[in-house]
């Protein structure tokens, strides 16, 4: 097993364009004067990548990223075969991801019949795209240690390793974790070695990813294949329970801070990261976790990414959020509205360009998902006819008429496809409580 690195700092990777390859570009880890390097094609290669899922892998080059990284090879909208053609036409490098079965979904690793019908299918895939010029290295399985208990299911990841490495000698293999401990690295040292490298998810807590390394026993390379926001488990909470997301300008100064704390610092063992999620899916809300937009407008995280990436910011910025308030208080306070009154709300934004903004608002029921590591989750309702004014700065609503927890969100819009949002819990009470802080 080589060793996982996080991040080091010279990004000679696109001085080649993918599109131009004609055969399997030759992948491989070096490490000299005791730091860990990825290569392509003999040239060091940093990674600058997303978590793409179906995000825009146009804008992903404009910012200045090199590589992207998938969950699975298709993605719901195009093909694997789409997809990476498309990455090649656009000159970036892709972390193939494989959908490996989870014990936390029932799946059982004591099967061997099942086990070696995954090997099966996994080979498939592997056959498919092993020469494609876009190929970066093989990702096997997303979080396959959360809520696991069976220590077996990194035999199983090593022998998909072995079977890659005896296919295809070009490309790399990892596995992505969600955290690292001591307890986790010893397993994989002794039943998953043949991995090239590890992969590391964090979020809030990534801050605390060298010294986590360090304790974990951990001294190879590594990439950090998510990382972003501030997670829905690592946040507070309204007195009912409701997590407190971030606006996304305080998601945009978390983006910087935890970057240039976490992994640009790392010049020995990382190999670069992949920020989450270089598109929009709900996650507890339909803003927590994408950098852009449904709408496709992209908002500050994606400002700050292109500076870390290429050392200057676009052109056009996106607006940064400074106040938002609802009947005068703000998500921490608790807020409790009777049903049927009316109330008010406030956003204060700035335009980095000087050009008008214009806002939008909804109120959607809060979301009663309680799903894990990124699962799928429904979309809340979005309630009509609560907002009297929804296209100013200041607005006036009236509150539900059931009685329980929602939503109010903001969106501020500049008008050249750059975004801010923001959004407050609150509680519903029927007609005999009175509004009230808890």
């Amino acid at each position: 097993m080589v060793a996982l690195a996080t991040c080091l700092g010279t990004n000679s990777a696109r001085s080649q364009n993918v599109s131009k390859i004609n055969q399997p570009v030759k992948v491989a880890l070096r490490q000299t004067d005791g730091k860990w390097r990825l290569y392509v094609n003999q040239k060091e290669f940093f990674i600058h990548g997303a978590g793409l899922e179906y995000g825009d892998q146009e804008k992903l080059v404009a910012a200045g990223g090199n590589s992207f990284r998938t969950w699975r090879p298709e993605n719901g909208r195009e093909s694997g075969q789409q997809v990476m053609d498309r990455a090649s036409k656009n000159g970036l490098y892709v972390a193939m991801g494989m959908d490996i079965a989870r014990e936390r979904d029932g799946f059982d690793y004591a099967d061997t019949n099942a086990v070696a019908k995954q090997l099966a299918k996994i080979k498939t895939i592997v056959l498919q795209f092993k020469n494609h010029p876009a190929l970066l290295f093989w990702d096997i399985g997303n979080e396959l240690n959360l809520n696991s208990h069976n220590p077996r299911v990194w035999d199983a990841v090593n022998e998909i390793s072995k079977m890659i490495h005896q296919v295809d000698p070009n490309h790399p293999t990892t596995t992505s974790l969600a955290g690292i401990n001591k307890e986790l690295v010893g397993d994989i040292k002794s039943r998953a070695s043949d991995l090239d490298f590890l992969s590391v998810q964090s979020y809030a807590d990534i801050v605390n990813l060298p010294h986590e390394l360090r304790e974990s026993g951990w001294s190879g390379p590594y990439v950090v294949t998510e990382w972003g926001a501030t997670g829905h488990w690592e946040c507070g909470t309204t007195a009912w329970g409701a997590p407190i997301e971030d606006d996304s300008s305080v998601k945009a100064d978390w983006y910087q801070k935890r970057y240039q704390t976490a992994i640009a610092p790392d010049t020995t063992n990382c190999l670069g990261s992949y920020v989450f999620l270089w598109g929009q899916k709900q996650e507890r809300t339909p803003t927590w976790y994408g950098m852009f937009l449904n709408s496709g407008e992209a908002t500050e995280t994606v400002d700050v990414m292109q500076h870390i990436w290429t050392g200057k910011w676009p052109e056009v910025r996106s607006p940064k959020l400074q106040n938002f308030s609802l009947a005068g208080k703000t998500a921490p306070q608790n807020i409790h509205l009777l049903s049927g009154q009316d109330y008010a709300a406030a956003v204060q934004a700035q335009s980095f360009n000087g050009d008008s903004l214009t806002y939008s608002w909804e109120i959607r029921e809060e979301s009663s998902a309680k799903s894990i590591g990124g699962d799928a989750e429904s979309e809340p309702q979005c309630l009509p006819g609560l907002i009297d004014q929804g296209d100013t700065a200041n607005v006036d609503f009236k509150a539900p008429a059931k009685s329980g927890p929602y939503r109010l969100f903001v969106y501020v819009h500049d008008g050249h496809q750059k975004a801010a949002y923001a959004n407050i819990p609150f509680y519903v009470d029927v007609k005999t409580g009175p509004m009230a802080s808890h």
